[in-house]
């Protein structure tokens, strides 16, 4: 097992990649403080009330800010707020938002921006699939669910500079869980007055490091740094296009003729070769790539058949000699990475099956049997638009042929219109990543929850639900950790899902730029970085 996050701080590790031994100096001559990366796709969402991906993510994460921002190594740090003072019993904060908060309109960001966008994000009329996360605050929960009032809901601005927030329970991470998108403020005004403000950049107001001020959907978008951000003298970088190139042999080859400055997931065929390369580095990743199963349709209605083309997966073969880039297989939902009392969280977990050729055609046949089919309904394993998607999509239909004995058909669709598809439930059988959004158990395992809009596998199961509950206000340490251990138990005897693998990026970037900073749980930062070289 790797012990890559082991010494990284707990909810804050990151890892920062210098790039560059050219000589260059901070802010050197006339070099032109651009640079240029691949999205691969175009973002699906922009409003941060209703981005759902890690593509989005990464631009929201630019152009925006919380009341809690990320420093340099990744620790949460006081963004819009220049003040919080957190109650004696830990369930109440009063934030002090910063006199030199702007909007990229200049216009200043208020302690009301923030308790609209909360709000609105709970609202059930607004149709946020990462509302659970405001959860947390007292009545979020019942106004997001029809059962309460908005003003109910534990988020006051009592004014222009004061925000005042209850929680349903004390929650040790809270400064951590506000770097994450969907606590983003956005400008009533400009919401109000338009509802599609974030579909163009002519319309886009945000607060953050940088401004959007381009989006050629489906080919690029571009962001510029923000004259109004109040801490824009760290802020080097004048520009930054992501491009949308799909085809990793196509986005390789640009980065090779210097038409990308940085890109990520590396066609697998080129892996071994650049691995010595003073460009090339991989980073922990903590999140899993999974296969979802629709346990509303045939035949993963069936458990055992579920598990049967679980273990029909050869995972160390298909990271080995498919992917390459150092993943680690994946026998559990939660990676390692998180520090317990008892150690590291998926150690002592452990695994919860091992890949069995022959036991997964047992059981294949048994499920079958109860179903009492002769034959096994056809199975399509639908995965978005990825070169390498495709080669570990053709890997395993390859190995479900020859350990069950099936033929699985592939099919693709474009990221934008796949999460739609996914959403509504039009799958026997899909790919998907799930990301946490902080270094805990417990936001990977929400991605499970039977009420939770992210889990499109139609599983449901009360004691899950009810284990994460009582998990996520439970104070003392070693018994939440139980609680979700339990969980996890429960979530991989069901196994509505197919988990394949532990991330690792991989990432090539020009040595042209120094301060990139490589989070574990969001793509590459550049609120600091800088190009010292051309």
């Amino acid at each position: 097992m790797k012990k890559w996050l082991k010494s990284l701080v707990l909810l804050a590790a990151v890892a920062v990649f210098v790039a560059g031994c050219s000589g260059g100096t901070s802010g050197s001559g006339d070099i032109a403080q651009e640079i240029t990366i691949n999205a691969m796709s175009e973002p699906p969402d922009l409003d941060p009330a209703l981005a759902t991906d890690t593509t989005s993510g990464w631009v929201l994460d630019h152009v925006f800010e919380g009341l809690y921002t990320k420093d340099e190594n990744g620790n949460p740090v006081l963004g819009a707020a220049s003040n919080a003072e957190v109650s004696e019993d830990g369930k109440t904060y009063t934030f002090t938002i910063r006199d030199d908060a702007k909007w990229s309109d200049g216009s200043n960001v208020t302690a009301g921006d923030f308790e609209y966008a909360w709000k609105r994000t709970l609202n059930p009329d607004t149709g946020s699939s990462f509302a659970f996360y405001l959860y947390y605050l007292k009545g979020g929960e019942a106004y997001n669910k029809g059962e309460g009032s908005v003003e109910d809901v534990g988020v006051t601005a009592e004014d222009d500079k004061t925000l005042v927030v209850e929680l349903e329970a004390p929650l040790g991470y809270f400064d951590e869980l506000l770097t994450m998108w969907s606590f983003y403020p956005v400008k009533q005004d400009v919401v109000e007055e338009n509802e599609k403000w974030s579909a163009e950049a002519e319309t886009y107001v945000s607060n953050g490091p940088f401004k959007l001020t381009k989006w050629e959907h489906d080919s690029e978008v571009v962001i510029e740094k923000s004259e109004n951000y109040w801490d824009s003298d760290v802020v080097k970088l004048d520009k930054v296009t992501y491009k949308m190139v799909n085809d990793a042999t196509t986005y390789y080859q640009m980065f090779k003729t210097d038409e990308l400055d940085l890109i990520q997931t590396l066609p697998s065929d080129v892996i071994d070769q650049e691995k010595d390369s003073e460009e090339y580095s991989e980073v922990p990743y903590f999140g899993t790539y999974m296969y979802m199963f629709n346990v509303d349709k045939e035949p993963f209605t069936n458990a055992k058949v579920r598990k049967a083309f679980n273990l029909a997966v050869d995972r160390e073969t298909l990271t080995t000699n498919v992917t390459k880039a150092g993943e680690t297989p994946a026998h559990a939902f939660v990676p390692e990475g998180v520090e317990t009392p008892d150690g590291d969280f998926r150690e002592a977990g452990g695994a919860y099956f091992e890949d069995d050729a022959a036991e997964a055609k047992k059981l294949l046949e048994e499920g079958m049997k109860e179903e009492g089919w002769t034959e096994l309904p056809e199975v399509t394993l639908l995965y978005n638009t990825s070169e390498n998607h495709k080669k570990i999509a053709e890997a395993v239909q390859a190995m479900y042929k020859e350990n069950l004995g099936v033929d699985v058909k592939l099919e693709n669709q474009e990221w934008k219109t796949y999460l739609d598809t996914t959403k509504q439930g039009n799958f026997q059988m899909a790919r998907m990543g799930w990301i946490g959004v902080l270094v805990d158990p417990v936001v990977i395992l929400d991605y499970y929850l039977g009420d939770s809009p992210n889990n499109r596998t139609n599983w449901v199961n009360e004691e899950y639900d009810q284990l994460m509950a009582d998990a996520k206000v439970e104070q003392d340490p070693e018994k939440r950790y139980e609680l979700l251990h339990q969980a996890e138990a429960v979530l991989m005897e069901e196994l509505p899902f197919n988990p394949i693998y532990h991330y690792t990026n991989n990432y090539l970037t020009s040595q042209d730029f120094d301060n990139i900073v490589y989070p574990v749980n969001r793509y590459p930062y550049l609120k600091w970085a800088e190009k010292v070289s051309e």
